[in-house]
C-alpha cells in the first residue's frame, strides 16, 4: 500500500482519518494516548507544507444529530495546546468549500454525527473525497469498520495512502502473526471464551504456549478436570476448550501447569486474597489470579520466547490484591528478549498501573481491528488502500 512519506504533499489538501476516540469525563480528556499516537502522520503534514484537515469518531452518537458531548472540542485544544496554534473546529462540514494555506489544520467534527457514515453511503463518500486531493487512513483501530470515513472516501479520492500510525501497527501485527520468531507466546485474558474464541483457535494453530486468564482460564481448567468452584466460567464452552487443547498438544505447544490459584468468596475491595493449590478448592472459591508457582512456570516460558502477543490481564488486576499475577508477567515480559506486542483497553490499563508501558516492544491503539486481525480476518481498510496501491 501506498505510505504517506513517499507522497508529495506540498500545497495539498490531505485528509487524514484519525483515531481521535478518546475517553472524556466532564469536557476533559482522561487519556490522550490515541491523539499522541496520532501525532507523527499530523506534524509530517504540516511539516510538508499540506492543507490538513483531520477528522474521527467520537463515542456512539446517533447519526444526523448533533451532540455536544461527544464533541471533538476537547480534542481541538488538546491539538492547539500541542501545535501552539488556533485550530477551527469546523461543525457542518460536508457541504463546505474548506479554503486552507499549506501548513493550515482544521479538525472537521465527530464524523459519525454525518447521516450515512456508518452504512458506507456512496454519496457521502463522494462528499469526502470531493474535499480533498489525498485521503491519508490513520485510523487503525477502525480498520475493521467499512465506513464512509474509513473505507468509502478511498474509493473515490484522487490519491489515497496508509499513515504514519496505521503502518506501524500493521507492521508490529504482521511481525506477530505473519512472520513470528520462535518460540511464540500468546497470552490471553478476558471473561468469556465466547468473546475470545476465534482468536484462541487461531493462536492455537500457531503458538508453542497459549496463556490464559480471567473466566477464559476458568473455563479450560474445568475442561482439563479441575473443580473451579464458583469462578466465573462457560459450561457451554467446554467442548470448544477441549477442542483447542487437544489441538495445541498435536502441534507440541501446550497450556501453561497450573497448580495453584489466588482466591476469594467475592469480588470486592476488602475481600482476602487466599493462596490455594488447584485441586483444593472449596464450593465456594472464586479464582480471581493466578498463584505465584504457576506464574514462576509462565515466567520461565516467557524468558525463552522470541516473539509475545499479549491481550487481556491474567486476574482482576484493578483490586490490588489479586493483580499480582498480571503484575509479574508484565515485568517478565518487559525483562525478556521477545518483540512484544500488546493491545486492548484492559491490558493498557493494566500496564499504566504497574509502569510499565514504555518497557513493551509495540502497543496498539487499536481495539476491535487488532482482535479482527489476530483472528485471521480481512480487515476492509486494509483491503481497500491495498486495492488503491500504485506501488509496484
Amino acid at each position: 500500500m501506498n505510505q504517506l512519506q513517499d507522497l508529495d504533499l506540498k500545497n495539498k489538501k490531505v485528509f487524514i482519518r484519525a483515531d481521535l476516540n478518546v475517553p472524556i469525563k466532564a469536557g476533559k480528556i482522561t487519556s490522550t494516548k490515541r491523539i499522541e499516537a496520532s501525532l507523527p502522520t499530523i506534524s509530517h503534514c504540516l511539516k510538508m507544507g499540506a492543507k490538513v484537515m483531520i477528522t474521527s469518531h467520537l463515542g456512539r452518537p446517533e447519526e444526523g444529530k448533533y451532540n455536544p458531548e461527544l464533541s471533538l472540542l476537547p480534542v481541538v485544544k488538546f491539538l492547539e495546546n500541542y501545535f501552539k496554534k488556533k485550530i477551527i473546529l469546523i461543525k457542518d462540514w460536508v457541504d463546505q468549500k474548506i479554503d486552507l494555506e499549506p501548513g493550515d489544520l482544521v479538525v472537521l467534527e465527530n464524523c459519525r454525527f454525518n447521516e450515512g457514515e456508518s452504512d458506507n453511503n456512496e454519496n457521502l463518500s463522494k462528499k469526502y473525497a470531493a474535499l480533498t486531493d489525498i485521503f491519508v487512513m490513520d485510523a487503525f483501530g477502525t480498520a475493521h469498520r467499512k465506513q464512509a470515513s474509513t473505507y468509502g472516501i478511498a474509493q473515490f479520492c484522487h490519491e489515497v495512502c496508509a499513515g504514519k500510525l496505521f503502518f506501524s501497527e500493521l507492521d508490529a501485527l504482521k511481525k506477530v502473526m505473519s512472520d513470528p520468531k520462535s518460540p511464540m507466546v500468546a497470552i490471553v485474558g478476558g471473561s468469556k471464551v465466547s468473546t475470545k474464541l476465534s482468536i484462541l483457535e487461531s493462536l492455537s494453530d500457531r503458538v508453542d504456549q497459549l496463556v490464559l486468564g480471567g473466566g477464559i482460564a476458568n473455563t479450560f481448567l474445568k475442561a482439563q478436570g479441575f473443580n473451579v468452584g464458583n469462578s466465573l466460567c462457560e459450561n457451554d464452552f467446554i467442548d470448544s476448550a477441549k477442542k483447542i487443547i487437544k489441538k495445541l498438544e498435536s502441534r507440541g505447544a501446550s497450556l501453561p501447569l497450573v497448580t495453584d490459584v489466588i482466591c476469594g468468596k467475592d469480588l470486592n475491595e476488602n475481600e482476602v486474597a487466599v493462596k490455594k493449590n488447584i485441586n483444593d478448592l472449596d464450593p465456594t472459591d472464586m479464582i480471581f489470579d493466578l498463584g505465584p508457582e504457576t506464574m514462576k512456570g509462565i515466567e520461565e516460558n516467557i524468558k525463552k520466547s522470541q516473539t509475545i502477543l499479549w491481550n487481556g490481564p491474567i486476574g482482576v488486576f484493578e483490586l490490588n490484591q489479586f493483580s499480582k499475577g498480571t503484575e509479574s508477567l508484565a515485568h517478565s515480559i518487559a525483562n525478556s528478549i521477545a518483540f512484544s506486542l500488546v493491545g486492548g483497553g484492559d491490558t493498557i490499563a493494566a500496564l499504566e498501573k504497574f509502569g510499565m508501558l514504555k518497557n513493551m516492544s509495540y502497543i496498539s491503539t487499536a481495539g476491535g481491528a487488532f482482535l479482527e486481525f489476530v483472528e485471521g480476518k480481512k480487515l476492509p481498510a486494509i483491503e481497500i488502500l491495498e486495492k488503491r496501491s500504485t506501488v509496484e
